[in-house]
């Protein structure tokens, strides 16, 4: 009677394992969308499958970004920031939270290859926002900045607000109009230097759509398009390097207060350690003494 009992009882069991819903994996947040689109550029939202992206396609919370030697992606999130990606650029949009009522959440974009901007939205303006990268990590409050990522190491430039890079071997602050090379985690952030204006006209070309492109919008007719060869006749103008203040000298100062703040507040470095001892100076020594 036990065994039958036992037996019915698996019975109901199974059947109503069979009978309950599937159960579904909540849907991955939306935080933006894709603006612009030239081919080819690759989403992979969290434990999903690579799809080619287009124009108006969801941007999901963790998706990996990838764009190809000739593709390039713009997008909007909802805070109204926007980021540019260059060909041959991957990122991870790692975290974004954002209350649209009270403006306030964070961003974090881990940038592990390639070229993007950023221009700043209700984020931004409260220093709420981060591009991490494998040499160091950059905080932004502003504004708008172009940050690399290569075999060489991190470049921060800063077109306007301000940034905080750091790394596992110190901290600098950028201002407006000055920019910052970090090879490696391990090592201090480079000593800020003023943006030259080619490097500015460089990342204008490689952040835009070449060869006809259009975002997979429609075409433009009569407008320039950037990647082509400027000064003929039968070609468009070269883009024009983007407006920055021209207060040089008062930026330049400010710069320099920042850091000499910051070095005259850390502790002084140890002394170097002795030279090796010079066994060819002894002998030499010996030799005059005889």
């Amino acid at each position: 009677m036990a065994a039958k009992f036992h037996s019915a009882a698996l019975a109901l069991a199974v059947a109503a394992i069979a009978a309950a819903p599937a159960v579904v994996p909540a849907l991955a947040q939306q935080v933006g969308t894709a603006t612009a689109v030239n081919p080819t550029s690759e989403g992979t939202p969290p434990g999903g499958t690579t799809t080619t992206l287009t124009i108006g396609a969801r941007v999901l919370h963790k998706e990996s970004i990838h764009t190809s030697p000739t593709g390039s992606l713009q997008l909007l999130f909802l805070d109204k920031s926007t980021l540019s990606i260059a060909p041959n650029t991957s990122l991870v949009i790692d975290e974004f939270v954002y209350d649209p009522a009270s403006n306030s959440g964070h961003m974090l974009t881990k940038l592990t290859q390639g070229t993007l901007q950023y221009i700043g939205g209700q984020l931004s303006h409260q220093g709420a926002v981060t591009i991490g990268t494998p040499a160091a990590t950059i905080g932004i409050r502003g504004g708008i900045g172009t940050f690399s990522y290569g075999p060489n190491g991190a470049q921060a430039l800063d077109l306007n607000g301000v940034q905080i890079i750091q790394n596992g071997a110190g901290t600098i602050t950028l201002i407006t109009g000055f920019m910052s090379n970090i090879v490696g985690w391990n090592t201090p952030p480079g000593q800020p230097f003023r943006i030259p204006p080619e490097l500015i006209s460089y990342h204008i070309n490689i952040l835009s759509s070449v060869n006809s492109q259009t975002g997979s919008g429609p075409p433009f007719h009569g407008l320039p398009i950037a990647g082509l060869t400027c000064g003929t006749s039968s070609t468009p103008a070269c883009p024009q390097t983007p407006w920055l203040p021209n207060n040089t000298g008062e930026n330049d100062a400010t710069q320099i207060l920042i850091q000499s703040t910051k070095f005259g507040s850390q502790p002084n470095p140890p002394p170097p350690p002795p030279p090796p001892p010079c066994v060819e100076c002894d002998n030499f020594s010996n030799i005059r003494s005889r």
